[in-house]
């Protein structure tokens, strides 16, 4: 490796390592990607939750990552599910398509769930199944310093030098009870840990484990709620864990901060349309040397859920629960 010859060369090769081992962390401890609104996009991470809110709702999902480096991660989703009566068995079906851009990833999963819905206690628990697909592809681009002696990617057998792709079968299962006041959900992705080959080796993708819980608690004034969750994910190497106090008024316009530990602090701002659409917003503030490179992270969120009897978004819905 050449030696950087000015302050600035040196700055770039100290961002450069930086963002290598962001990415190998991200590679290796966290492959799904992160998600500050967690609370809203269950759908990702959770079929049980297809369709135990008695509606049809869609909802699309983006997140710019560590704004100013290059091939920071990216993420776009979009989801939908609705409530079914399949043989007259209470169901709910869903589908999930993800495109999610690391460094030279550049990942794609489609999904339909299936989940049975039954009634326990004051609230709905289902019971769900995705089944799908994960197309995990390399676009490795290389620059390689002439005049100088270095390794080409060809050279090394570990190192991809071409465009590669590879598509594997991909499952995930989960359990989700929401009542009015409060949910919670238990999920694992990837149960069948998809192998991935490539022409120079071959990788899996871990199992993903999610515990999610809400509680919604009435504030003095009648317009006003605090609603109190968590959100806690682990790959079986490291766990990760998310607290999050949203306020919300009027069930129409809603506000409040996250605490990811040892990551990041997370402003986040929603409002609901008087056409039942809502838009959500969320800001993550790094708490850890990268934020000297970069500006934070960017989450946007849009939804809608509508009763087909009713032609729109019902006004006793009250769950924080946007799915």
């Amino acid at each position: 490796m050449r030696l950087a010859h000015s302050a600035e060369e040196m700055k770039k090769l100290k961002v450069t390592f930086l963002f290598l081992i962001l990415l190998t962390q991200h590679g290796f401890s966290q492959q799904d990607p992160l998600s500050s609104q967690y609370m809203f996009n269950t759908m990702s991470f959770n079929p049980g939750v297809s369709g135990v809110s008695g509606m049809i709702c869609a909802t699309a999902f983006t997140r710019q990552q560590w704004v100013g480096f290059k091939g920071a991660p990216s993420t776009t989703s979009f989801s939908i599910n609705a409530p079914v009566n399949i043989f007259k068995i209470n169901s709910g079906v869903g589908l999930l398509v993800r495109s999610d851009n690391t460094g030279f990833d550049k990942d794609i999963s489609l999904g339909g769930s299936y989940s049975y819905l039954m009634d326990v206690g004051q609230g709905k628990l289902g019971i769900g199944l995705m089944l799908g697909m994960l197309n995990k592809a390399l676009s490795p681009t290389w620059q390689i310093p002439s005049g100088e002696s270095h390794t080409p990617p060809s050279g090394d057998p570990l190192i991809p030098e071409n465009k590669e792709s590879y598509v594997a079968f991909d499952a995930s299962v989960g359990a989700y009870y929401q009542t009015d006041k409060y949910y919670a959900g238990l999920s694992v992705t990837h149960i069948n840990q998809p192998e991935i080959k490539y022409s120079k080796g071959q990788t899996y993708v871990s199992r993903h484990y999610y515990f999610t819980s809400g509680y919604t608690i009435q504030l003095p004034s009648p317009s006003f709620e605090l609603i109190p969750s968590v959100f806690v994910f682990s790959d079986a190497r490291v766990i990760q864990v998310a607290v999050n106090a949203l306020v919300r008024y009027n069930k129409k316009v809603w506000g409040g901060v996250s605490y990811r530990a040892g990551d990041a602090v997370i402003g986040m701002v929603g409002i609901e349309l008087y056409n039942g659409i809502r838009i959500g917003y969320a800001y993550d503030f790094p708490l850890s040397d990268i934020r000297k490179s970069t500006s934070g992270s960017h989450e946007f969120m849009v939804n809608y859920c509508f009763d087909l009897r009713l032609g729109k978004s019902p006004m006793r819905y009250k769950s924080i629960r946007f799915l």
